[in-house]
């Protein structure tokens, strides 16, 4: 039987994964774009991959743009980096990315569907500017991914 991996201790301060709106109706809303998952099941996936990773993470959604701000503005302190899926946000929120800019934490977007072969509007990123790297289209894998970049980033 083949030894398994040891897990690294765990990093001082979690990464926040932080997700925007609508993305609490995953597994309902839109499963031909956004797959059967649900927010649990990428929750329960992310804390795997950190633990494995040696990693703890905070995991957060909001439909509220100024909860988002405020989860990051807190994250500063707090965590050691951010994985956000901004959700809608993503297109439309200066808010957003002047909160990741103050944060001053390595920062990885993630999108579950490929923004660029969607509509239009879809295409523009304003948190883009604050992130190290950008993962879209591999559905909810991308967090994983993510999780691994982070890692690598943070020296663990």
């Amino acid at each position: 039987m083949a030894a398994k991996a040891a897990r690294r201790p765990p990093a001082p301060k979690p990464v926040l994964v932080l997700n925007g709106p609508n993305l609490n109706m995953l597994g309902k809303r839109q499963p031909q774009i956004y797959g059967r998952e649900t927010l649990t099941d990428v929750e329960a996936a992310c804390q795997a991959e950190a633990a494995r990773l040696g990693l703890r993470i905070e995991f957060a959604q909001s439909n509220h743009e100024g909860v988002l701000v405020d989860l990051i503005q807190a994250a500063r302190e707090k965590n050691s980096g951010i994985i956000i899926n901004a959700g809608a946000y993503t297109h439309t929120s200066v808010a957003l990315l002047d909160a990741l800019n103050a944060a001053e934490l390595p920062a990885i977007e993630v999108h579950i569907s490929n923004i660029y072969k969607r509509e239009a509007f879809r295409h523009r990123s304003y948190i883009s500017p604050a992130a190290v790297g950008v993962i879209a289209g591999l559905g909810t894998q991308g967090y994983l991914l993510a999780l691994q970049a982070l890692a690598r980033l943070l020296g663990r």
